[in-house]
């Protein structure tokens, strides 16, 4: 059985690596086509020369950043917050926000009450 060829909107991988901003601003969705419309700010720019120029390492804070055909098969460091969150830019990754994939905050894993939050705390061993 033969692998699924990827596809974006009926266009194949290669073609899409091809397209201009412009050109791709039609195929994604509209938030994202307007962001491009806007104009990226300096970060993105500036993200954006150095994946043309093909730097090994790319960290960035732009989370608002449009993945772009560009930026495909790179890896950018991605900050989160407090950390540098590694990503690798798949095919599927295309048309969303940058941000989308380094959470900013972690699940809550609550434990047992704290001294004082209910009358039977009081009961509770004091480590």
């Amino acid at each position: 059985m033969a692998k699924k060829e990827f596809m974006y909107h009926g266009k194949t991988l290669d073609e899409i690596k091809r397209l201009n901003l412009t050109e791709f601003a039609q195929l994604i969705p509209a938030r994202q086509r307007r962001s491009l419309k806007k104009g990226l700010t300096h970060s993105q720019k500036v993200l954006l020369e150095s994946i043309k120029k093909d730097k090994k390492k790319l960290r960035t804070q732009s989370r608002d950043m449009v993945i772009v055909p560009a930026m495909l098969d790179k890896t950018i460091e991605l900050h989160s917050g407090n950390e540098w969150k590694r990503l690798l830019i798949t095919p599927y990754m295309l048309g969303h926000y940058l941000g989308e994939f380094a959470l900013t905050r972690r699940r809550v894993a609550h434990n047992a009450p704290g001294i004082g939050a209910t009358r039977s705390s009081s009961n509770l061993s004091v480590k």
